[in-house]
């Protein structure tokens, strides 16, 4: 069985030879891998029979980016830090660029809105086909600063505090940025899946919509500001044949029916140390109807515990969640600061416990 054959029984809610595995790790973590393993990252997930492979999908073409700008117009600075030996940087924001708007003029005569047209989209299909044709499955999901999300990219732009605000006291304000946002992504989206002419297996979005003790916003206000753009982008990647997957870190078991309700597929991802999201109760009261990924701690198990911790874990998870509509992976990205001890046991337990039936 190759991983398209059993990624799709899982997702299917059939039962597969093994739980399909996905691999998530920093770029300071793929350095270590790396250096431990003494190959490129890409043979690395063919040597352990990853499942999953995601695709940069289209290149950008658009203006020059302003200094450090994203395609936003959000200013940004590199932060680096040492890990283990390592560097490890991300991108932060300085200054959201709307953070002094009043109305809803100052939001639509914003003069960085992004365009779909900014983007070469000819080079996804061969993206997806060489994939395919080493039996992997397709995931498009964008980069860190790029992907298809409405809550997160308005932060970004306008700030936090400002957003929160924007909901709670100029809701028209909230309205026509959340619609500037969706109104790219779904372009960006459509040209993105027709060039991909069937060839993208899952569409996989992404934004936050808990803390570890609770939702960010009410299920009310979700439903208000929100709903509408998460079940456009779930109807667009299914009308051109793809799984719709979410990920969202934090507490959102209060918003799993809603996002049932729009259509989603597959939730991404369980985080073990937030309210509610224990994997037992989730499959109990919602995996006849949604499948998850994920679920492996990478704020506790795995950069403090020992190989036997992360043993415990896995087998809890295959246990509570497999073997139908469940996929193997940690619940973020893996950090460099993760022993490489608690790495090779966490690959060796999906294979020890992972497995369900004949080849």
């Amino acid at each position: 069985m190759d991983s398209r054959e059993r990624v799709f029984l899982a997702l299917d809610h059939a039962i597969p030879d093994r739980i399909p595995v996905d691999f998530w790790a920093s770029g300071g973590c793929r350095a270590r891998i790396e250096a431990e393993f003494g190959m490129s990252y890409e043979r690395f997930l063919d040597a352990e029979d990853v499942d999953f492979r995601y695709i940069a999908g289209p290149d950008y073409v658009g203006p020059d980016l302003e200094g450090s700008a994203d395609i936003w117009g959000v200013p940004r600075r590199t932060v680096t830090l040492q890990v283990s030996g390592h560097v490890e940087s991300y991108r932060e924001v300085t200054e959201p660029p709307l953070a002094h708007a009043q109305n809803v003029a100052d939001i639509e005569g914003y003069a960085h809105w992004p365009s779909a047209d900014w983007f070469d989209y000819s080079g996804v299909r061969r993206q997806c086909d060489q994939v395919r044709d080493a039996g992997r499955v397709v995931v498009f999901m964008g980069d860190r600063l790029n992907r298809v999300a409405q809550l997160k990219p308005a932060m970004y732009i306008r700030g936090v505090d400002h957003v929160m605000l924007d909901m709670a006291e100029r809701p028209a304000v909230a309205r026509a940025l959340f619609g500037r946002i969706r109104g790219f992504y779904l372009q960006y989206m459509e040209r993105l899946l027709g060039a991909a002419a069937g060839g993208i297996d899952i569409v996989l979005t992404g934004d936050d919509f808990g803390a570890q003790n609770g939702l960010l916003i009410s299920p009310a206000m979700w439903d208000a500001f929100l709903r509408e753009g998460f079940a456009d982008y779930i109807a667009l990647a299914r009308d051109h044949g793809a799984v719709a997957m979410h990920h969202t870190c934090g507490s959102v078991v209060d918003l799993v029916p809603r996002m049932i309700d729009c259509g989603l597929q597959v939730l991404q991802s369980l985080q073990p140390e937030a309210r509610g999201m224990e994997a037992g109760p989730l499959k109990a009261e919602f995996g006849d109807r949604l499948c998850f990924q994920g679920g492996v701690s990478i704020q506790r198990t795995l950069p403090y515990g020992t190989p036997d911790d992360v043993h415990r874990e896995v087998r809890a998870l295959a246990e509570a969640m497999g073997p139908g509509g469940y996929i193997f992976c940690t619940s973020h990205n893996i950090q460099a600061d993760t022993p490489m001890t608690n790495v090779r046991a966490l690959l060796d337990a999906y294979r020890e416990y992972g497995a369900v039936g004949p080849a």
